[in-house]
C-alpha cells in the first residue's frame, strides 16, 4: 500500500531555477552513476510540476509517499545540495557536490589503472579525499565495490508461461496427486584429501589440505515431495537417458496407483527424448511441467541438493566410492524420518513484476 500523505499538511513549495533544473535532469539520466541520486532527482522534477502532491508523484515512481516528502522537504531547505548526504548531528558537510559526484563516476564508470576494481585507498588517491571520506560516500549510496555477485537471466521465449505454470502448481497442488520436483545431481566426487584431517580444537577450526585425490564419481536422482517434504532417490553412476527412465519407474512405483503423478523438471535433453516421450505416453498419470531454461532456481529439489552438499559433500572425506554412497544413503534416509517440505511464498505475479523492475534497473547499464 502506497504511503498517504498527512490530512491538513501543506506540502513544501518547491520551485525550480533553470539551471537546477539542468542539473536534475542530468543526474536522473544516469545510466550508471548514483541510482539512489538519480531518483531523488526524478522525485524533486516530479513534484515541481503543478498540482504535484506527494502520492501522485509516489505512484508514478513507485515509491513510498514518506519518501517523496522527504527528498521534496530536504531540497526545499538544501536544494541540490540536500540530495547528496543524510543529515547527521554535529557540523554540516565539509565535502562539496561536485566532488562527491566525482567520486561517484569515477567508482561506476572507471576502473583504476592496475586492478579491476576500486579500494577506499585507490579511490583516496585519485581523488585526493581521505579514506574515511570515500568511505562514508560508499555507504552513503550503497557502492560496493569489493563485492560480485552472479546473474543470470532466462531467454525461454515460454518463460512467463511456464513460471507461472510451476508456481502455480506450488501454491495450488491438484487434488489426488503427488508433485515433485526432480532432477540429478550428476558427478559427486568421492574425494580423499593427501594428508589426514585434523580435528577442530579450542582455538583453532578443523584443517585439511588444499590438495585431494579423486576416488571416482557418482549420481544421485532425486524427486522432492512438495507436500511433505519426503524424497525418492537413486544411486547410479551414470546418468543417461536411460538411468532417468529408471528413475520415472521408481517413482510410478513408489507412488500409490490412484493418485496422479506431476513432475517439474529441467529442460536437460536426457528428460526429453523419445524414449522417454514413449514411456510417458504410455503412463498417462505422469505430467510434466518444464521450468524455464536457465532457472534452476525454480526447482525445489535444487534447495535440498544444497542441504545434502552443506551437510555432508562439502567436507566429506572418501577413500572410495562406495563409502560415499553409503554415506549419502544413510544421510537420506535420515531427512526422510524427519523431512521438511519448503514454503513457496512468491506468486508467479510477484516474481514476474520483481524480474520486470530488476530488468528496468539494469536495462542500459553498460551504455
Amino acid at each position: 500500500m502506497w504511503g498517504v500523505q498527512s490530512v491538513g499538511r501543506p506540502k513544501a513549495e518547491l520551485v525550480l531555477t533553470d539551471e537546477e533544473r539542468r542539473e536534475l535532469v542530468r543526474w536522473s539520466r544516469r545510466a550508471k552513476s548514483g541510482q539512489a541520486l538519480a531518483l531523488r532527482a526524478r522525485i524533486v522534477l516530479a513534484c515541481a510540476e503543478p498540482d504535484a502532491t506527494n502520492k501522485l508523484v509516489a505512484e508514478e515512481l513507485r515509491v513510498v509517499a514518506n519518501t517523496v516528502g522527504k527528498w521534496r522537504r530536504r531540497f526545499v531547505e538544501r536544494r541540490l545540495d540536500g540530495l547528496v548526504d543524510e543529515d547527521r548531528p554535529g557540523r554540516p558537510p565539509s565535502i562539496a557536490l561536485d566532488r562527491v559526484e566525482e567520486v561517484l563516476v569515477a567508482t561506476l564508470e572507471s576502473k583504476p589503472a592496475n586492478a579491476t576494481h576500486w579500494s577506499r585507498a585507490s579511490m583516496a588517491k585519485h581523488s585526493g579525499l581521505s579514506r574515511s571520506t570515500i568511505g562514508r560516500i560508499w555507504r552513503d549510496f550503497e557502492l560496493k565495490p569489493h563485492l560480485t555477485d552472479g546473474f543470470k537471466l532466462s531467454t525461454d521465449p515460454l518463460f512467463v508461461e511456464k513460471i507461472v505454470d510451476v508456481v502455480g502448481l506450488y501454491h495450488n497442488p491438484p487434488e489426488n496427486a503427488a508433485v515433485f520436483c526432480v532432477d540429478e545431481k550428476s558427478q559427486i566426487q568421492a574425494l580423499d584429501r593427501s594428508q589426514p584431517v585434523l580435528p577442530m580444537m579450542p582455538g583453532m577450526p578443523e584443517r585439511r589440505t588444499h590438495d585431494y585425490a579423486r576416488n571416482g564419481v557418482t549420481s544421485l536422482f532425486a524427486a522432492f515431495n512438495i507436500t511433505d517434504g519426503t524424497v525418492i532417490t537413486e544411486i547410479r553412476r551414470r546418468h543417461r537417458a536411460v538411468e532417468y527412465k529408471k528413475f520415472l519407474v521408481a517413482i510410478d512405483k513408489a507412488v500409490p496407483a490412484e493418485l496422479d503423478v506431476h513432475i517439474v523438471c529441467d529442460n536437460l535433453s536426457t528428460h526429453k527424448t523419445p524414449a522417454i516421450k514413449a514411456w510417458l505416453a504410455r503412463h498417462p498419470r505422469f505430467h510434466i511441467h518444464f521450468i524455464p531454461t536457465g532457472s534452476s532456481w525454480v526447482n525445489q529439489v535444487e534447495r535440498w541438493f544444497s542441504h545434502l552438499t552443506v551437510d555432508l559433500l562439502q567436507r566429506g572425506v572418501y577413500k572410495n566410492i562406495q563409502a560415499l554412497e553409503k554415506d549419502i544413503r544413510e544421510w537420506i534416509k535420515l531427512w526422510n524420518e524427519d523431512p521438511k517440505p519448503f514454503v513457496w511464498k512468491k506468486t508467479a505475479e510477484e516474481i514476474l513484476t520483481s524480474l520486470s523492475r530488476y530488468i528496468s534497473r539494469i536495462s542500459g547499464a553498460g551504455h
